[in-house]
């Protein structure tokens, strides 16, 4: 089978093998054949990535795992000893594939928290990921967390089904994790899927005004698309002053909660300045830069910074009901389907922000 891995340390390029051989199933292991896997923020900062490996001679530690975290697909082989699983189950991964299973976190069932955490498609492993044909769920992350996987349900799509975890995502930051109350308003700052995800989730919590803030390359693709799911109204950062415009917008005693998912340094400080007293605000993006303003406001007027990772089954079982009862909208999120065989172009879709989701489908003849 054909199969993209990523190679070098911390930030590798991308490579399609050939040939790859195809996962073995061992007596607790599943077997999954891909049936749709999406494009990540958290695989765009290794394209285009060059750092210089040697080709004919990859050390272990260079050797990095098949990528795609996003994906659902079907399951085509079980081991004997499995009971809870059978072939021809459309199943959907949270992408786990090993936790210790005693720390304190997988003591709450919040497993993406674990400090051992291994993620298929996007760790270093060797079970597998959602950019190849099949990937293998390991028996012992099936012991520790039976919710590894999901059943779809019949009226889910897989193409659906296979961007759970950014659904999720946004929906733990906006519903579990802030304590956004019907009749407030809420900003989004970034408008990739868990911003356009929020989005969805601030106005399923009924909030009233729903500000999606982005830059200049967000207007003329996702701005509609946000504006579609559920936005009010949309902020050009490159253009307009962003705490003004929001607070004009909302009025600041209507102001008591931010998603920040863009993981810019601005729109962290930004969202300090324009919330009122005891405001949250829920950092989902990543960024790799030190801070250069202050932070004292937190203090001055008892704002929280509330750091978000993953999500838990709670997270999945209502995600996937609200996805089933199709009160969250995947279809106008997906700007592109491209055979595997594309990958390239999907990237590069991507990296100019002209594709919100790309959706690849298996399409080598092996």
């Amino acid at each position: 089978m054909h199969a993209l891995k990523r190679f070098g340390t911390a930030f590798g390029g991308y490579k399609m093998m050939e040939n790859y051989p195809e996962p073995t199933c061992g007596p607790e292991d599943i077997i999954i054949e891909i049936k749709a896997a999406a494009i990540c923020g958290a695989d765009m900062k290794h394209w285009g990535v060059d750092n210089g490996y040697d080709d004919t001679n990859i050390t272990p530690d260079q050797q990095q795992s098949v990528r795609g975290h996003e994906f659902a697909g079907e399951i085509v082989e079980v081991g004997s000893e499995v009971k809870d699983w059978k072939v021809g189950q459309r199943v959907v991964s949270d992408n786990s594939a090993h936790v210790c299973g005693v720390c304190p976190a997988c003591e709450q069932g919040d497993f993406l928290c674990c400090e051992e955490k291994v993620n298929l498609g996007l760790d270093n492993n060797t079970w597998g990921g959602g950019f190849s044909k099949y990937c293998k769920v390991p028996g012992e992350i099936l012991r520790i967390h039976k919710h590894a996987i999901w059943e779809i349900p019949e009226s889910v799509s897989y193409e659906e089904a296979c961007v759970m975890d950014p659904i999720c995502n946004s929906y733990k930051a906006v519903v579990q994790q802030a304590h956004l109350m019907p009749g407030q308003d809420v900003v989004v700052f970034g408008t990739g899927p868990i911003g356009l995800f929020a989005v969805q989730a601030a106005r399923l919590m009924g909030a009233v005004n729903i500000v999606m803030v982005g830059l200049e390359e967000d207007v003329e693709t996702r701005f509609p698309i946000a504006m579609e799911v559920g936005a009010t109204h949309c902020v050009n950062g490159s253009k307009e002053d962003v705490v003004v415009r929001c607070t004009e917008i909302c009025g600041r005693d209507n102001l008591g909660l931010v998603i920040e998912c863009s993981g810019a340094n601005i729109a962290l400080k930004q969202a300090i300045e324009m919330t009122r007293p005891n405001a949250e605000i829920v950092r989902a993006g990543m960024g790799f830069k030190p801070l250069e303003f202050s932070i004292n406001d937190i203090t001055s007027w008892n704002k929280s910074i509330i750091g978000h990772m993953a999500y838990d089954s709670t997270t999945w079982r209502n995600c996937l009901r609200l996805l089933e009862s199709g009160q969250i909208q995947v279809k106008p999120m997906i700007t592109h389907r491209l055979g595997l065989s594309e990958w390239e172009k999907g990237f590069d879709l991507m990296a100019k922000k002209q594709a919100v989701k790309v959706i690849f489908h298996y399409d080598y003849e092996d």
